[in-house]
């Protein structure tokens, strides 16, 4: 089960969600949104992770525009596109940050903070870690990243990143600059899933691919338990 919650930030309240392991304590992770927000499948991930035993906190970054999620139907990406280009990029930025903060000083937090994105989220998180202090990063398939190169030397904390090979928004000459750019760390680790399009990990949507799917949690999971130990 989850909380509502809300995250002072410079400009109001943030609303979001908190989810608590087993244990009530643990490591804690912001869970940055795709494109459609705090979607079904975004909430799922937030449970698999506190069953993981992490303190999930997911921020709605849409709250500025008066909306939590978005339907992933029929124009429901058109509608989430048009959401991501109306945000103040580096306000937005800004809330991540006052999450990372906030989460930190919660008494359930034992232990180190992260950062995982997906899709338009994976950018968030990326850009966030450049700016935050957190342990450690992981971005699925972040759209803003080819933006966002220039930030890459001063993103130090050890990353995870996940690109398909079959990518619909990010083609392979992008994917490879992201690649170049995002390795001059030697704490980064970078896979790409053959044949995976897109949003691979998300199953609400035609682009899911099971087996990269299945793949990249595994090696999250691994990633986490690494840089980000739950205490036995």
């Amino acid at each position: 089960m989850s909380e509502r919650v809300l995250i002072p930030t410079e400009s109001g309240e943030m609303p979001a969600r908190l989810w608590l392991p087993a244990s009530g304590t643990g490591p804690g992770i912001v869970l940055c949104q795709e494109i459609f927000g705090l979607s079904p499948y975004i909430l799922s991930r937030a449970e698999d992770l506190a069953a993981l035993g992490y303190v999930v906190l997911a921020p709605e970054f849409f709250w500025r525009l008066g909306v939590s999620a978005v339907e992933e139907g029929d124009g429901g990406l058109e509608r989430g596109i048009a959401l991501a280009n109306e945000l103040d990029w580096p306000l937005t930025v800004r809330d991540g940050v006052a999450a990372v903060r906030w989460l930190r000083g919660r008494d359930e937090v034992a232990g180190r903070i992260g950062l995982l994105g997906f899709c338009f989220g994976g950018g968030l998180a990326f850009n966030i870690a450049a700016k935050a202090p957190v342990e450690a990063l992981v971005s699925y398939y972040g759209s803003a990243l080819p933006l966002l190169l220039e930030i890459a030397p001063r993103v130090t904390v050890p990353s995870l990143h996940h690109f398909g090979t079959a990518d619909s928004f990010i083609d392979r000459e992008a994917v490879a600059k992201i690649r170049a750019a995002v390795t001059a760390s030697p704490t980064t680790v970078f896979h790409e899933y053959e044949g995976a399009d897109h949003a691979f990990d998300n199953p609400d949507l035609p682009w899911h691919h099971p087996a990269a799917s299945a793949q990249a949690w595994d090696r999250t999971v691994a990633f986490l338990e690494e840089h980000l130990p739950v205490a036995a």
